[in-house]
């Protein structure tokens, strides 16, 4: 069995109707404290596992709080770099930030060109 929930029920199953149904007896040379014994890492592991998924969960949503105040301090900089007199919006500074210097920003207008022709209004 190659998948852990199906490895997981199974090693319980066992565990379970041997302790409610036979208890006492001895199967491939092992008592049942000898096989709960034996499959204890498997179950302490899975524990573990369950242990390290949470801290793993904790820590991704605290890394998002992290990050947003991150963010925002970094907004705050670069607005400090934008109104600064010596750097502004048109520095090497801003530019290596990561963001357009102002005299380097298209307007965004685009003109249709002379060759284009307007479309006919239908009657």
């Amino acid at each position: 069995m190659n998948n852990p929930k199906q490895t997981n029920d199974f090693i319980n199953n066992v565990a379970k109707a041997w302790e409610e149904v036979a208890k006492d007896e001895t199967f491939a040379g092992m008592t049942l404290a000898q096989f709960k014994a034996k499959v204890k890492p498997s179950l302490d592991y899975r524990t573990e596992l369950e242990t390290l998924e949470r801290q793993l969960t904790a820590a991704r949503r605290n890394r998002d709080l992290a990050d947003a105040v991150s963010n925002t301090e970094c907004l705050i900089v670069v607005d400090g770099v934008k109104i600064h007199r010596e750097y502004g919006e048109n520095s090497a500074l801003y530019k290596t930030m990561g963001y357009v210097p102002k005299d380097e920003r298209r307007s965004g207008l685009v003109r249709p060109s002379s060759l284009e022709q307007p479309a006919a209004k239908a009657a």
